[in-house]
């Protein structure tokens, strides 16, 4: 099970140097979600592999990694209440953004088939 967790965290960390030495405006955990499906596409680990155990244990306990980003919320109420009409327009054209581009793939997708 360690070598699951350090195999997590070795494509994060691939990730990150990508995105530090091309300057890929992506955030590098990102970049590391995608070699690390890469990786499992690739290879196909079975069932009782550590990288598929470590994962069943974090998606288990996934509630408790809330609360670092409900504890930042708190911490800056009084600047995210200052700019809350902003922050809900943002939020609102973001979900309408990614209803969009869902609905269109379906869409798309569903006459393929």
């Amino acid at each position: 099970m360690l070598g699951g967790l350090i195999a997590l965290l070795a494509c994060q960390l691939v990730g990150q140097v990508v995105v530090d030495l091309t300057g890929f405006p992506v955030p590098g955990p990102v970049v590391g979600m995608v070699v690390l499906f890469a990786v499992l596409q690739w290879r196909r680990p079975s069932d009782d592999a550590g990288v598929v155990r470590v994962s069943g244990v974090l998606l288990r306990h996934l509630q408790l990694l809330f609360v670092p980003a409900g504890v930042g919320v708190v911490a800056y109420l009084s600047l995210l209440r200052a700019d809350a009409v902003p922050i809900g327009v943002a939020l609102v054209a973001s979900w309408l953004a990614g209803l969009l581009t869902v609905g269109a793939l379906v869409s798309l997708l569903g006459r393929r088939a």
